[in-house]
């Protein structure tokens, strides 16, 4: 199917980058949904900072899609960031504004569920 080990490197790197940048732009368009106020209330940094940091990683991940080298692992450098607010900002400030507006949340016996 492929005919090198090389060429199938470059489509696995290619495959790798594309899902990081796809991550970065998720992470970035997420970001921007939320208020500032829900940053400060979540206690994270504020929505200025991670608009920026959201940011270059998107940009730092579009130029190395299909890049190697030093390029492509700055790329991944890049998704550090998006990887952090995917997993720890993200679902703090879900938590603070909840799902659905609030309404018809049912009650477990632990909380909302």
């Amino acid at each position: 199917m492929f005919g090198t080990l090389g060429s199938l490197q470059a489509v696995v790197t290619l495959l790798l980058s594309l899902a990081a940048f796809a991550a970065e732009v998720f992470a970035l368009v997420d970001g921007l949904r939320y208020k500032p106020e829900v940053y400060a209330a979540a206690g994270k940094r504020t929505k200025k900072f991670w608009t920026i940091v959201l940011s270059v990683a998107a940009v730092l991940g579009f130029v190395s899609v299909g890049a190697s080298g030093r390029i492509f692992s700055i790329g991944l450098i890049a998704f550090v960031g998006a990887a952090i607010y995917l997993a720890d900002v993200r679902p703090a400030l879900r938590s603070m504004v909840g799902r659905g507006g609030g309404g018809g949340q049912h009650m477990g016996p632990y909380g909302p569920w």
